[in-house]
């Protein structure tokens, strides 16, 4: 088995990528303090062709060195919008007709493998703080919770490591199965 050469990937240009049809997919980052986990959501939001990104509250916004350290470039073709308050961009979301999920560990959350996606919706997803997560008044203002099970000895993961298990499960069927 040979490895494939980058040229063989055909990747799309940041101008095609801006063009391509989207899933209906809004990754909104709540106060996420490391510019490196702000860096691989949008890398991640670029290889699932999501949307956009929303930055909201303390959440760096690109252009900055450290974020690019990680988006490799992503940050330029992703769209992103940067929002003071959550609140307001999760009440924006929700006017626009988005379902808006926070990704957390809560009562009456719904666990990863039960979640059921209606092809025609569009969601949004809430990905919180890397200490305290989501702010509960967030949580509070979501449609609801989505919880991915965990079976180790620690109680979350990693904002990034969540947002490409999320944004694995976001993608549609057929676009999973191609290049």
């Amino acid at each position: 088995m040979q490895k494939l050469k980058i040229t063989e990937m055909h990747r799309l240009t940041p101008e095609e990528f801006r063009q391509a049809e989207k899933i209906p997919l809004v990754v909104v980052l709540d106060n996420v303090r490391s510019l490196h986990n702000v860096g691989s959501v949008f890398r991640t939001a670029d290889a699932f062709r999501a949307e956009a990104v929303y930055l909201c509250g303390i959440t760096s916004t690109p252009p900055h060195a450290e974020i690019h350290k990680t988006a490799l470039g992503a940050e330029d073709a992703v769209a992103w919008r940067y929002w003071e308050d959550t609140h307001e961009a999760v009440r924006s979301l929700q006017a626009r007709g988005y379902t808006v999920y926070a990704i957390e560990q809560a009562h009456g959350s719904t666990l990863l493998p039960d979640l059921r996606l209606t092809p025609d919706k569009r969601y949004a997803v809430v990905l919180g703080n890397e200490v305290k997560g989501v702010q509960q008044s967030v949580v509070d203002q979501c449609d609801g919770c989505i919880e991915i099970p965990q079976y180790g000895t620690k109680h979350s993961l990693n904002v990034s490591v969540t947002a490409g298990i999320i944004l694995w499960e976001f993608t549609p069927q057929p676009l999973k199965g191609r290049k």
